[in-house]
């Protein structure tokens, strides 16, 4: 019985490190893909000197030239797989919960609803955001700064030590951290409802097995679902580009994510929280579908 049980155990551990691997393997795809379109997106939430996406991206190139797409990259490459890895590892683990739960109540249905969906990849995101906060906070300061030398932070461990020191680690850091996890819960639970949703749809359509579903239709989907992800939690987003972008001490402009939601509304008003939107959606699009598709085509080979 004994060995019945560890028997079990270490096939769940290797389902889970499986997940992950998988995860840290769409998160490198997401960053590679999605980074330029990144760095317009926060230059547009947080300044106010580019009319447009189109006008963003020209003067970042001129001015700054084409390397500066990829400033701030290596904090995301390290953090971003870590982070991915994380939402995949515990949104998969969620859902096992879920299914041993059903299988318990209605042995013979032990899918999962559309509800416990949303709350498993809720709960990836929560789960992520204790990591996605400072990486992202590190990586808006750096896409931010000023170019040349008169930047603040010589790199992402330079910029992680100052923001420490500014007000500690929660308060400087982790600035951000509550809207954050409101973004992330949001964002990963309609992320991951929307790509199941429409996988389970295929396969019930065409009568065969989600492993079948040819990898051009998982990257349609994941593509797909990408776009919901912003679409659902994009105001979120906003503030959290405001907050981790606001300065220390007296040239702090929002006391917290209340103050920043409500000076943003009086300010700018609803058009407010969808600035960036654009180029955030267009590039949602590459960067769910090789996630998604990186991600399943790497738990088919390895399962």
């Amino acid at each position: 019985m004994g060995d019945a049980a560890n028997g079990l155990e270490e096939h769940g551990m290797v389902r889970t490190l499986k997940d992950l691997f998988a995860g840290a393997a769409g998160g490198i795809a997401q960053v590679l893909l999605g980074q330029p379109f990144d760095i317009v997106k926060v230059r547009l939430q947080t300044t106010t000197q580019y009319s447009n996406a189109l006008e963003a991206a020209k003067t970042i190139y001129q001015k700054e030239g084409p390397l500066a797409f990829y400033k701030g990259t290596l904090t995301p490459l390290i953090g971003i797989g870590a982070c991915v890895s994380v939402q995949f590892g515990a949104f998969h683990e969620a859902r096992r919960r879920f299914e041993a739960h059903n299988a318990s109540k209605t042995p013979l249905n032990p899918g999962l609803s559309y509800a416990q969906y949303y709350a498993a990849g809720a709960f990836a995101g929560i789960a992520n955001s204790v990591i996605s906060g400072p990486i992202e906070h590190v990586r808006i300061r750096l896409q931010t700064q000023p170019h040349g030398a008169a930047r603040l932070y010589s790199g992402p461990l330079d910029c992680v030590r100052k923001l420490s020191a500014h007000e500690g680690v929660l308060k400087g850091l982790y600035r951000g951290e509550a809207v954050t996890i409101l973004r992330e819960a949001q964002a990963y639970g309609v992320w991951f409802l929307a790509f199941e949703y429409m996988m389970n749809a295929d396969a019930a359509r065409n009568k065969i097995d989600r492993k079948q579903i040819p990898s051009y239709k998982i990257a349609f989907y994941g593509g797909l679902a990408g776009e919901a992800l912003w679409l659902a939690s994009y105001p979120f987003d906003v503030v959290k580009s405001k907050m981790q972008s606001d300065g220390f001490g007296q040239s702090q402009k929002f006391k917290g994510m209340n103050d920043c939601f409500k000076q943003t509304f009086r300010t700018e008003g609803l058009r407010g929280f969808w600035k960036g939107i654009g180029p955030t959606l267009l590039r949602a699009m590459p960067v769910s579908a090789g996630t998604f598709a990186v991600v399943e085509m790497t738990m088919r080979a390895i399962s």
